[in-house]
């Protein structure tokens, strides 16, 4: 179970999940890794990098039917309590970025302070999952911006040390404010939501207009909107776009909500895309050297990023 090892393990009603990407192993499941055609499979096989996931499409698919149950709770209080003015609460509260600051590489060591006990791909700590993600987009030959993007893009689940329940942290991402698009999972949850029958929350376009822009939709809060707002002066926009959107699968995967975007959501959302695949297929068993590449990520973080950063 994930916990703040200064906090006692049991779980409150509100952290229905043993740890807090369980719902990371029901995307696999709902999204499982294309199978490669013959001749990319030969390629694989024959240039295989050091650091890739060898875990076959069902490993991932494979978590005990408590965690199944516990995702499934954790997505109907998620939904219940997602509405338009918990939202505006939260972003009120958190994006003034008063909560504390700290550097990048502090703020892994922060988040690692979080302890899983029972993680169903691998039993690896946080900054070696962070890691795992960077290394793969790193092996890959993609721009060094891409690599600290995969290296933070979780950070935003500190949220968590701050005394935020799960369903407030993690999950698909949607925006509210609108009508709810059926291909969210566990959709019919959204009937508990107070929003559901609202007037204006309800219909099509809610509080919004057609192609808006996705930066004047109020996201679902979580840690992807959080690291978004601590992290938008820092980086290049294709990185702003993987790290606020890398959750919103009813759009990236789905192509729900495609009435709000703008030519600027266009041509950068594709970025969202290709970000996801490393986000949710580079985890393995093999552990990176965290010492080793410590000098490498501390020498990258110094390019992008000032010492301290407002949280």
């Amino acid at each position: 179970m994930i916990n703040d090892q200064n906090q006692p393990s049991h779980r409150s009603p509100e952290d229905p999940m043993k740890h807090l990407d369980d719902w990371e192993s029901d995307l696999k499941s709902r999204y499982p890794k294309p199978a490669p055609s013959a001749v990319e499979h030969e390629i694989t096989e024959c240039q295989k990098h050091e650091g890739e996931s060898n875990k076959a499409r069902e490993d991932f698919r494979k978590y005990d039917a408590e965690a199944r149950s516990s995702v499934k709770e954790f997505y109907r209080l998620n939904h219940q309590f997602q509405t338009y003015d918990f939202v505006q609460q939260k972003r009120h509260q958190y994006l003034s970025l008063t909560q504390r600051r700290m550097g990048i590489w502090e703020a892994m060591e922060y988040l690692n302070t979080l302890v899983d006990d029972s993680d169903p791909d691998t039993e690896l700590s946080q900054i070696e999952h962070l890691l795992q993600t960077a290394e793969s987009i790193r092996a890959d030959g993609h721009p060094e911006w891409f690599v600290l993007t995969g290296l933070i893009h979780d950070l935003g689940k500190i949220l968590c040390l701050m005394g935020e329940p799960q369903w407030a942290v993690v999950g698909d991402t949607f925006p509210v404010g609108c009508q709810y698009a059926k291909s969210i999972v566990y959709h019919d949850f959204f009937k508990q939501n107070p929003d559901w029958d609202h007037p204006v929350y309800s219909t099509k376009l809610g509080v919004y207009q057609e192609k808006i822009g996705l930066d004047q939709i109020i996201m679902s809060w979580g840690h992807d909107e959080y690291l978004y707002h601590v992290v938008k002066n820092h980086l290049p926009t294709e990185a702003l776009y993987m790290i606020r959107y890398h959750s919103f699968y009813a759009a990236h995967r789905e192509n729900e909500y495609q009435r709000f975007f703008d030519k600027q959501d266009e041509h950068y959302f594709p970025w969202v895309r290709r970000f996801n695949e490393y986000d949710l297929y580079s985890k393995s068993d093999q552990r990176p050297d965290v010492a080793k590449l410590k000098p490498y990520y501390e020498s990258l973080i110094q390019r992008y990023f000032p010492s301290s950063l407002a949280w």
